[in-house]
């Protein structure tokens, strides 16, 4: 049996930037990525803590230390620049694995400055 767990999640990142006419996805500061365990193209669902809207991208990185959570293409409609978001990463694992996995939680600053010595 797989059991899907929270792999990862950065948590109230301030949008910076929304372009509806790029291809798609959601573009995020390297460092941050790197915090939450994100990888490139890896399946990230949104959560907009001010509009409740909930949807899945994927993700791009974004220059390391810029700060930049930016929405694009159709998920630019989601979410308005200053809107706080939940970035969260799923996967499956089995029962063994499940009882001793431990997510990553990065929880950041207005500017997506991470938060250093504080988890969830």
């Amino acid at each position: 049996m797989q059991i899907t767990l929270m792999k990862g999640k950065i948590h109230r990142a301030s949008v910076t930037e929304a372009d509806l006419n790029y291809e798609g996805s959601i573009s995020i500061d390297r460092a941050l990525m790197d915090a939450a365990g994100f990888l490139v193209n890896e399946r990230v669902e949104i959560y907009n803590i001010e509009t409740g809207a909930r949807f899945a991208t994927y993700v791009i990185e974004a220059p390391k230390r810029s700060g930049t959570i930016g929405l694009n293409g159709a998920a630019a409609r989601l979410a308005m620049i200053g809107d706080n978001v939940i970035i969260v990463a799923y996967a499956s694992f089995d029962e063994v694995e499940a009882k001793t996995f431990t997510p990553r939680v990065v929880l950041v600053d207005r500017e997506n400055r991470i938060l250093p010595g504080r988890r969830l």
